[in-house]
C-alpha cells in the first residue's frame, strides 16, 4: 500500500482534474535535495564579493530563477565572475552531497512502466542537472532532462517546457501536469497551460501564488503516487 497521505487538493477541489499524459518536474527540492551545496555555492560567492552569508533556509527561500536570469540583477556587471566561483564550487561537491527526496527514486521507478511521459524542467544548469541523474541512475526515466541555458529562455517561460515536451508528440495542455515545489514552478505552468502541481509539506497561504495557484497541493511523492494510483495511472506503491 502506500505510505503516507496523499493530502488535500487547494480548497479542497480538484476532483475534475485531467488523468495526465506527461509529467513534467521540478528538481531541486522536487525529486532531489541538494540545497547545502546550492548554498554553500552561493556563499563561496558572497565571501569572494565582501557580502553577507545566506543560511540554508534564506537560500531557499530566494532562489528561483536561473542564474542567467538572476546574476546580472545580484552581481551587475561581475555576474559572469560571480558565476564561475559558484560554477567551479558546485562542480566540484554536488554530486558526492546529492541526495534523493523521499520517495523519489521509488515514484520514478512506479512511473517508468505507466506509459506516461516523464521529463525535467529545471533551473539548475543543465549540465549539472544531467550529471545528477546520471549519478542517481534515473536518466532513463525521463524523455528530456531540460536545464538553464538549455532553451533560449529559462522558467518561467514556456520554451523549455516545449523543449521538454518535444521528443513526446504530447503539446501543452491541463493533461500535462507540471510538478514542483515553488511558485515559479506554478508560474511557468500556468504560463504553458499545464496543470500546476505543488509538492511540499508547507501549507499554501492565502495569496501566496497570486495568478498562478496550484490546482493541486500534496505533502511528498507519496502523496503524488496515491493521486496518480486513484486516477487509475499507478498501481499501489509502497514508497
Amino acid at each position: 500500500m502506500i505510505q503516507g497521505s496523499p493530502g488535500p487538493d487547494v480548497d479542497g477541489e480538484g476532483g475534475g482534474v485531467l488523468r495526465p499524459r506527461a509529467l513534467l518536474f521540478d528538481w531541486d527540492n522536487t525529486l532531489v535535495d541538494n540545497w547545502d551545496v546550492i548554498t554553500d555555492a552561493m556563499n563561496a560567492v558572497y565571501d569572494a564579493f565582501g557580502m553577507p552569508r545566506w543560511t540554508i533556509d534564506e537560500a531557499k527561500a530566494k532562489i528561483r530563477s536561473s542564474m542567467r536570469d538572476a546574476f546580472p540583477i545580484t552581481f551587475g556587471e561581475r555576474a559572469k565572475e560571480a558565476g564561475r566561483i559558484f560554477s567551479d564550487y558546485f562542480a566540484a561537491h554536488h554530486l558526492e552531497r546529492l541526495r534523493e527526496m523521499p520517495g523519489a527514486g521509488g515514484l520514478l521507478r512506479g512511473l517508468a512502466g505507466s506509459g506516461l511521459y516523464l521529463g525535467v524542467v529545471s533551473n539548475k544548469r543543465g549540465r549539472f542537472l544531467r550529471l545528477e541523474a546520471e549519478r542517481l541512475g534515473w536518466t532513463g526515466h525521463f524523455g528530456r532532462l531540460v536545464g538553464a541555458a538549455d532553451a533560449p529562455v529559462d522558467k518561467p517561460a514556456v520554451e523549455p517546457v516545449d523543449l521538454a515536451l518535444a521528443a513526446s508528440g504530447i503539446p501543452r495542455g491541463s493533461d500535462v501536469w507540471f510538478v514542483g515545489d515553488t511558485d515559479i514552478d506554478m508560474h511557468c505552468a500556468v504560463n504553458a497551460g499545464c496543470l500546476p502541481v505543488l509538492v511540499r509539506r508547507e501549507a499554501v497561504q492565502a495569496g501566496e501564488f497570486g495568478a498562478y495557484p496550484p490546482a493541486l497541493h500534496l505533502r511528498d511523492c507519496a502523496g503524488l503516487a496515491a493521486r496518480l494510483h486513484a486516477l487509475g495511472v499507478l498501481p499501489s506503491l509502497d514508497i
